[in-house]
C-alpha cells in the first residue's frame, strides 16, 4: 500500500514526489552552475526515468539531460520548438 498526497499538479505517490525532488535538485544545481561558469552534467539513466515518470511527452530518442532541460524549458532541443512553460505529471502509474 502506498500514501498518496496532493500536489498543485495533482495528486502523486511517493514515488511520483521523489522524481519531482530529483528534478528539481538537476536543474536547479544546472542553474546554479551556469551562473557560475561550469560544466556540470548529472548521471544520464537518473535524467531518463524523471523524464519517463514524469515527462510522458517528453522525446525517448533525445539525449536524457538536455531532454530534461528542453521539457523544464531550459534549453532548446533540435527539431523541437523551445518550451515557454512546462508541467510535470506525478499521477500515480498503475
Amino acid at each position: 500500500m502506498t500514501t498518496d498526497a496532493h500536489h498543485v499538479h495533482g495528486t502523486s505517490d511517493p514515488e511520483g514526489f521523489a522524481a519531482m525532488g530529483i528534478v528539481e535538485t538537476l536543474v536547479h544545481t544546472h542553474d546554479l552552475t551556469e551562473g557560475l561558469g561550469l560544466t556540470w552534467t548529472p548521471p544520464a539513466d537518473l535524467c531518463s526515468r524523471v523524464l519517463v515518470r514524469l515527462f510522458p511527452d517528453a522525446p525517448q530518442s533525445t539525449d536524457p539531460w538536455p531532454t530534461l532541460l528542453w521539457a523544464t524549458s531550459r534549453a532548446e532541443l533540435p527539431g523541437r520548438p523551445r518550451l515557454t512553460t512546462w508541467r510535470w505529471y506525478g499521477a500515480p502509474r498503475s
